[in-house]
């Protein structure tokens, strides 16, 4: 008989009774025969896996709190992200996503339901709605508070079971749980660093609450709060009170009577269902004026006129540029329409207490014919539009905003309005010129038209609300609207706050040319 040392047996039996998985963690964390890693690279990645997935069990399985609201049942909780920020599920109607701050968690808060005892107090006694602010941001504290203190737990019981489970060593485990709660208190540090309370008022909806621009007050509001955070706050949770209390219809907009409303719309290119989406939105926001800059049109030959008649029936002003897929046949025929204002070499118009001037774009490239001017015919046109507006400043009939269809045109008019807007790009856009002049791109109204197939997704049609001051005349917020494209039925809407805008002198012109990219 042939005896095996007890020892070599020992060792045959483990390595027999050691499953692939967990021989593979030993692997990357075995000691040599001196005690030291072998490679320690290898053993602090399986450490870093090992916390990482641990914490992230330990959040998914008891990181979470039920917290009431004002008056709604919450769920809150914390989950890893790349880009951080809060996340509010308010189920049926749809999300709110805030970009509150800028960490490796996201705060997640589900909206479970409305409780209602608290909610027929509310309606009972509308007095109490004075002080639902204060209560709204205590109540939310406590969440916070609770959900830190659960989230600490969570996070070192699941890095630390994980360890033992993997390492068989207490020590290793505790090193685990350790370095979990380090990890959340680094996040938690970064999340407070970039906490940003003005991320309520320019939240992204999406689902039946874009519906609803009213949730977060109007934009007279908030550029006048104080307590921006909690009185926002409250407003938001009264507002969505108010939605679940509604069964068949959401709640109008009630817009501020101080509050200029223009529709900004651009690159229809002969989507019949823009004018649809178009009426859809003048009613709801109740809009001023409607101000279109430009490719209308996609050929713009005569037989393509009868698509402008749904324009007589929009019952506001009609602010119009000339793109250059739109002729002069167009705009000649839009001039001939009794609530269209057609703006072309500088012409100023006041229109719905805002006075507008604009430049017709200078190419029509459906015109073969033609050899195209390329950027320089485009910055020739700018330089006059910026002419004509410096002439209306010398006149005391300052323009407050510009219109052109080229953003290569726009800018050249920085420095001598406070806004200009135009398309051309078919994707929105924001942009802060250097001399002071706020250029507002939008997106194709019409989702591109028939080149909405050519991509592999459908282009989203895009409009934007613009909100300003009647007094002043300036921007004060504006609300970018993206639908879904062909055979998709998605709608988000963001709003975003304005930074009060002061042109400064604008140089003499240079030679230089700005490039942009045609549309097709």
């Amino acid at each position: 008989m042939v005896r095996v040392p007890v020892a070599a047996l020992r060792t045959l039996t483990n390595r027999v009774r050691l499953s692939p998985a967990r021989r593979s963690i030993r692997t990357l964390t075995a000691p040599g025969p001196a005690g030291n890693p072998e490679r320690p690279w290898l053993s602090a990645l399986g450490l870093t896996a090992v916390v990482l997935v641990g914490a992230w069990l330990g959040l998914l399985i008891v990181g979470s709190v039920r917290a009431p609201v004002g008056p709604m049942n919450t769920t809150m909780a914390l989950r890893p992200s790349l880009s951080g920020g809060t996340k509010i599920n308010i189920s049926p109607l749809g999300t709110l996503t805030l970009d509150s701050h800028v960490a490796p968690v996201r705060l997640d808060v589900n909206v479970d339901q409305l409780d209602p005892l608290r909610s027929q107090a509310l309606v009972d006694h509308p007095e109490r709605l004075s002080g639902l602010q204060e209560e709204v941001a205590q109540d939310v504290e406590h969440g916070t508070l609770d959900l830190a203190v659960r989230s600490c737990v969570a996070v070192a019981a699941g890095a630390a079971t994980l360890g033992l489970a993997v390492y068989r060593r207490p020590r290793r485990a505790l090193a685990a749980g350790g370095l979990a709660l380090a990890l959340l208190a680094a996040s938690g540090a970064s999340a407070y660093a970039t906490w940003n309370p003005k991320s309520v008022l320019e939240p992204k909806y999406s689902g039946l609450l874009s519906s609803a621009p009213s949730v977060v007050g109007n934009a007279r509001s908030i550029v006048t709060e104080f307590d921006v955070y909690q009185k926002e706050l409250a407003r938001l949770v009264t507002n969505v009170t108010k939605l679940y209390d509604v069964t068949s219809t959401l709640p109008a907009y009630q817009p501020d009577p101080s509050t200029i409303r223009v529709l900004h719309v651009s690159d229809i290119h002969l989507n019949p269902a823009s004018w649809k989406i178009i009426a859809s939105l003048v009613e709801q926001y109740k809009v001023n004026v409607i101000v279109d800059s430009g490719d209308t049109m996609d050929h713009g030959i005569a037989a393509e006129n009868g698509f402008l008649d749904p324009i007589r029936d929009l019952d506001v002003p009609y602010v119009w540029v000339r793109g250059n897929h739109d002729s002069m046949i167009t705009q000649r025929y839009l001039e001939r329409m009794k609530n269209v204002r057609v703006l072309d070499g500088g012409r100023a118009q006041t229109v719905a207490g805002l006075r507008f001037a604009g430049m017709g774009d200078p190419q029509f490239t459906p015109d073969r014919s033609a050899v195209p001017g390329g950027n320089a015919a485009e910055q020739l046109a700018g330089d006059r539009l910026a002419s004509a507006l410096r002439d209306q400043r010398a006149r005391r009939t300052a323009v407050d905003v510009a219109v052109a269809h080229e953003p290569a045109a726009a800018r050249e008019t920085d420095g001598e309005v406070p806004l200009v807007l135009c398309g051309h790009l078919h994707h929105e856009g924001d942009e802060m010129l250097p001399y002071g002049t706020r250029l507002r791109m939008e997106g194709s109204t019409g989702g591109s038209g028939l080149r909405a197939v050519e991509g592999k997704y459908p282009a989203p049609i895009e409009a934007s609300i613009l909100y300003f001051d009647r007094d002043s005349r300036r921007l004060q917020a504006w609300d970018a609207i993206k639908l879904g494209g062909l055979g998709e039925t998605t709608a988000e809407v963001s709003r975003h706050l304005a930074t009060p805008v002061k042109p400064g002198p604008r140089p003499a012109p240079s030679g230089s040319v700005t490039s942009s990219a045609p549309s097709p």
